[in-house]
């Protein structure tokens, strides 16, 4: 069986050299940009609602990406949306939340459903980012519930994107 599948007739549909291990699954209403990456027993599963992820955005080892199902009470449901250039480090949960350009989440977190990560958002290790926060741009966010820490400062906010450009050099090292 692949490690992409189908799901009611849904494939995931991968843009230009785009690193899916063979170890992670990725099924259903997924839609993945160019140069992203998914790393080892990573699971994205696209079932009750749809997944996208933006260009070389890299998704870390043994993370995990869901969504929730439409229904009477939310009639969009919570689908996840992933911008371009984020980091996701490893273990994390990304649950029907929108994640902004730029924006790195740390290893072990935690975003929950409808939460939105404007761009350029740094989220500490082991952060529980709760259902319908709202993370301001520029800051760092820390703790479980994750409360405001402070603002970025220059070599953070610089960093942002070298992390994504530098999971687009090692992601093509696998290639």
């Amino acid at each position: 069986m692949s490690n992409i599948r189908e799901y009611q007739g849904i494939k995931p549909q991968l843009g230009k050299d785009v690193l899916v291990d063979e170890t992670a699954v990725v099924i259903g209403d997924v839609a993945i940009g160019d140069h992203a990456s998914i790393w080892p027993t990573t699971v994205i599963r696209g079932d009750v609602n749809s997944i996208r992820i933006g260009t070389g955005t890299n998704i870390q080892d043994a993370s995990v990406l869901h969504v929730t199902h439409k229904n009477a009470a939310n009639p969009e449901g919570y689908p996840l949306i992933i911008g371009d250039n984020v980091t996701v480090g490893h273990r994390v949960t990304l649950h029907g939340c929108h994640v902004g350009d730029y924006c790195f989440i740390g290893m072990g977190a935690i975003i929950m459903d409808g939460a939105i990560l404007q761009e350029r958002v740094m989220v500490g290790a082991g952060a529980l980012v709760t259902q319908n926060a709202q993370l301001e741009s520029g800051y760092l966010y820390l703790g479980s519930p994750a409360k405001k820490a402070r603002p970025l400062n220059e070599e953070e906010l610089q960093w942002l994107e070298k992390s994504a450009d530098n999971y687009i050099r090692f992601k093509n090292t696998y290639l």
